[in-house]
């Protein structure tokens, strides 16, 4: 499976941008990639702070044939993108439920996930945000980015191509996916 690209400067919302693309063309998948974000968007109508040179992506594909719930698909976006950050920091990445990707106890990733039926198809927009470089200051919800934990300042373009190729290399494997085997992925 090939995610097509949707590259954008600026934005309101990633999600909300898939959400368009989905109900005003035929794609069936893809990625939507911003570098600026306006209104980012987290659980429950939360603000998502998104800085300048961290991640802000949504991918997008139908799950017509897939028999999992929304919250083992949450699961399996978060061990996804726990892979990911694995490729650039060895010590331990741990997740919160039902969604968030913790460092030291700090939050460094959100995923918001939303379901989408357009055309007699259903779709699972999966919302990515990942602190490269710097992140907000939430009260009571510390967070961190790679570059306060690295000191290596991550190429966001090779970090995205990485994200693409896990995720074309796993929705295929999806309407056949055990959650008994969640920890094969």
């Amino acid at each position: 499976m090939k995610l097509k690209k949707f590259n954008f400067k600026k934005v309101n919302s990633t999600n909300d941008l898939a959400i368009r693309i989905i109900k005003n063309s035929k794609n069936k998948s893809g990625i939507v990639i911003a570098e600026t974000q306006k209104k980012g968007r987290g659980r429950f109508g939360k603000k998502w702070t998104s800085y300048k040179g961290n991640l802000f992506v949504s991918i997008f594909f139908t799950i017509d044939k897939i028999n999992l719930t929304l919250e083992q698909i949450t699961k399996i976006n978060c061990l996804l993108i726990k892979k990911l950050l694995s490729f650039y920091y060895k010590k331990k990445i741990t997740i919160k439920k039902p969604n968030d990707i913790m460092i030291n106890k700090k939050k460094i990733s959100g995923i918001l996930q939303e379901k989408l039926t357009n055309c007699n198809q259903t779709f699972i927009i999966i919302g990515i945000g990942i602190n490269l470089i710097k992140s907000p200051c939430i009260s009571n919800y510390p967070t961190t980015n790679f570059l306060e934990l690295t000191n290596i300042k991550i190429d966001k373009n090779k970090a995205i191509l990485k994200l693409i190729k896990i995720y074309e290399k796993f929705i295929p494997k999806l309407p056949k996916f055990n959650i008994i085997n969640i920890d094969k992925i």
